[in-house]
């Protein structure tokens, strides 16, 4: 049976009760009702058929709703964006203050344009009944649509460090007025060598702020971060680090380079997936690969870091919508792409870092 990515990789939202009170009237404790959200949310979140919250979210959605600091540590597809999106619409919403030119009240950072879009897309579905606004702003496209966007003012931007620090030393925003501070997928930015851009842009953050970091992992470089940029943070760590995700039937299959081809091809052709994502180690081992299998017959994309901003929209909405069911891709759609019905997942090549 195939089934969609998040929930072979653990899905974000579980369905395992229904929405509902018990006979007395109370709120059942595994609900979202219990966490004390706004009607608002609430109503999104049943919209989108979100009925239990994972661990990750019923731990730390709690905290941050207390204006704590929180250190979340789960692995990929456990729901972690709606834990620091629902707690920062909540804020925003509760203290609505009209939107300042160039002044967001809440930064999330995220390694990757794609993970950044997702972020986007995810904070308008739980905020869909809030008066909330948000901008992600990140290389490959021009930049002069966000800066307009900025100019008009927006609650929240989700940004790439690199065009985050463009934009701000264009002084087309400015930090001092954010309010909650959010690091997306940590552990991959320290792999993407962004340490220094995210302490460049914490020093412009004001001093009294709210933070969330997530991370999947927690190298000791992260935990000089949390030590510097977090204050008395809770730790919420829901799985145990490079633990593998459960529900996932897993092979190692031995040849040797020259058969690699052919038994990846006999694996699609023989198990006839509606869409299976391909790993390379490489951008040109993704080329190479994507041509090889376009000759054997398949309709095949490929994504990686030196595609345009465009190439990689089209390339993944199409692999969303089944046109091609094959996508070749570098570790840059290893985190966070949300894509329903993916049934293979394959190594082609062994990742450099062990953790992917």
């Amino acid at each position: 049976m195939q089934m969609p990515i998040r929930q072979a990789l653990g899905d974000p939202f579980t369905a395992l009760k229904p929405w509902a009170k018990s006979r007395k009237g109370k709120i059942e404790l595994n609900s979202f009702e219990s966490l004390s959200l706004s009607p608002a949310i609430l109503k999104a979140v049943r919209l989108e058929n979100y009925l239990v919250p994972t661990p990750i979210q019923a731990e730390a959605i709690p905290l941050a709703l207390s204006g704590r600091d929180v250190l979340g540590i789960a692995q990929t597809g456990t729901g972690k964006t709606a834990a620091f999106a629902i707690p920062v619409i909540e804020h925003l919403d509760a203290d609505r203050t009209p939107v300042r030119p160039r002044l967001p009240r809440a930064l999330v950072l995220a390694p990757t344009r794609e993970l950044a879009n997702q972020i986007l897309a995810d904070f308008r579905v739980y905020g869909r009944y809030c008066k909330i606004s948000a901008l992600a702003a990140y290389g490959g496209v021009g930049i002069n649509p966000q800066i307009g966007a900025l100019s008009r003012g927006v609650d929240i931007v989700v940004a790439t460090p690199g065009r985050l620090i463009d934009l701000l030393e264009r002084r087309a925003i400015s930090l001092e007025r954010v309010e909650i501070f959010v690091l997306d997928e940590a552990d991959r930015m320290l792999d993407m060598g962004f340490v220094r851009e995210i302490r460049r842009i914490a020093a412009r953050l004001p001093a009294k702020r709210q933070s969330l970091f997530f991370s999947a992992t927690m190298p000791r470089e992260i935990e000089h971060l949390v030590d510097d940029l977090l204050t008395n943070p809770a730790k919420v760590e829901v799985t145990p680090v490079a633990s593998t995700a459960e529900r996932v039937e897993q092979k190692v299959i031995y040849v040797g380079s020259p058969g690699k081809l052919a038994a990846l091809t006999e694996m699609l052709d023989k198990g006839e997936p509606s869409r299976a994502l391909v790993f390379t180690r490489t951008k040109h081992g993704a080329d190479r690969l994507g041509k090889q299998m376009a000759r054997c017959g398949f309709q095949v994309g490929v994504l990686h870091g030196n595609k345009s901003q465009k190439q990689r929209e089209v390339t993944l909405q199409g692999f969303r919508q089944g046109r091609p069911r094959v996508l070749v891709a570098t570790d840059i759609a290893a985190r966070g792409i949300d894509v329903e019905g993916v049934a293979h997942v394959i190594n082609y090549d062994l990742p450099n870092d062990p953790e992917d």
